[in-house]
């Protein structure tokens, strides 16, 4: 019989071509890792990944088992929301960065409130700063938002590049200043930016700013100037700037934060099917 900690070990190697971050993702051990991915290698008698100093990529027998390994673990974990979940009740704060609302939320809000029905579920969309803010103040239980690297708030689940992005990246040639659309202070990917920008020494200008994502794209698909927004988050109808045309721009990272005193079974529910969506596995319990 398979092991479903087996295959969530190789499925972390295989999306991140490393035993070190799976580790890192799944909250356990490398050689734990390590030893779930030789015992299902055992167990199948194929060798499901090629190793050297580095790489790992996998075998052909590595991707003929993925789309299977990841069916498998759907149904389990959607049997485990359907009936351990399904009698959860009471009220949910649930507090979103503006950047992941054409992102991952429909999928995630979907697959909690169809195992949740009796869960009423509070959604706060808004610049991170103004999200950590609220929750401090215990108006919100559960965040998902950006913060900078060397941030230690919160359990990582996305790391993102910043990019540039313009509807014509040949703009970034036309214009000086360079007109700048962005979210208003405090803000992560303005701060990013206008670091980028002084580093470099280029004049620049706010052209655009609003709170709304969806205002800052369509001042960028109006040609008004570039935007910052995490590479994986990049609004339809806009470009990536060349790297060689800008400064290159930091790392974000996604994290999840809970509210001491919150619903901890409410806020786990949640966090499993965040975890679900964005292909990441829920952090390691907390040593007692």
């Amino acid at each position: 019989m398979l092991d479903l900690g087996q295959l969530r070990s190789f499925l972390a190697v295989h999306d991140t071509a490393s035993f070190s971050l799976a580790a890192t993702r799944l909250g356990l051990a490398q050689s734990t890792v390590s030893q779930h991915v030789r015992r299902l290698e055992d167990h199948l008698g194929r060798r499901l990944f090629d190793r050297d100093t580095h790489r790992v990529a996998p075998t052909a027998a590595g991707e003929m088992l993925l789309a299977e390994a990841r069916t498998l673990l759907e149904i389990s974990d959607r049997l485990e929301a359907q009936f351990l979940q399904s009698r959860l009740r009471g009220r949910l704060r649930f507090g979103l960065s503006e950047d992941m609302v054409n992102g991952p939320l429909p999928s995630i809000l979907r697959g909690f409130s169809a195992a949740n029905p009796s869960v009423d579920l509070e959604l706060t969309v808004a610049l991170s700063a103004a999200l950590f803010a609220e929750q401090e103040m215990g108006r919100i239980d559960l965040v998902l938002a950006k913060r900078r690297l060397g941030d230690d708030r919160g359990h990582v689940v996305a790391r993102e590049p910043l990019v540039w992005l313009a509807r014509d990246p040949d703009l970034v040639a036309r214009r000086r200043p360079l007109p700048l659309i962005s979210f208003p202070a405090p803000s992560i990917t303005r701060a990013a930016a206008l670091d980028a920008l002084e580093q470099a020494q280029l004049p620049w200008l706010i052209s655009c700013t609003c709170s709304s994502l969806s205002g800052l794209t369509a001042a960028a698909r109006a040609g008004m100037g570039v935007f910052v927004q995490p590479r994986g988050l990049t609004p339809e109808g806009l470009r990536e700037v060349p790297a060689d045309m800008l400064p290159p721009l930091e790392t974000v990272e996604f994290v999840l934060v809970e509210r001491r005193g919150a619903d901890r079974a409410l806020m786990a529910a949640l966090t499993r099917e965040i975890l679900r969506q964005t292909g990441r596995q829920p952090p390691a319990p907390a040593a007692r």
